[in-house]
């Protein structure tokens, strides 16, 4: 059963802790197509220094940005804070060459999806 089908079975959506976990669960096992369909809303809004994307291909073309910098490296999550519909993860990651940071990344949560999120990180070498 899916999160979602046990959303649906229990009658009420599932907590922002939730939802976040799961997200990240998904990110840390490089299932992005399951991180979608599970944890964001067909019409998310994200905020980068990218600019402005909506929807499932605007956090696909985020997710191939950050890839680029980083695509054998590893992801440190080091705080989840969460407030009502409000959350902020604060994260790093590496590689032999790269490293991210301050990793920052914001997010609203409703109805058991992800509504928008805002995405922070730099690189240094």
């Amino acid at each position: 059963m899916t999160q979602h089908e046990a959303e649906a079975s229990r009658g009420s959506p599932r907590t922002i802790q939730e939802v976040l976990n799961s997200h990240l669960h998904c990110r840390t096992v490089g299932d992005l197509e399951g991180d979608l369909r599970e944890n964001y809303a067909d019409d998310v809004v994200l905020l980068s220094a990218e600019g402005v994307n909506r929807g499932h291909d605007g956090v696909r073309y985020l997710a191939g940005v950050l890839q680029s910098y980083i695509k054998d490296g590893s992801f440190q999550f080091h705080k989840l804070l969460t407030d009502g519909e409000v959350g902020m993860l604060v994260w790093t990651g590496s590689t032999d060459e790269l490293e991210i940071h301050d990793g920052v990344d914001s997010f609203v949560v409703r109805d058991g999806r992800i509504a928008a999120q805002t995405i922070h990180y730099s690189t240094r070498r």
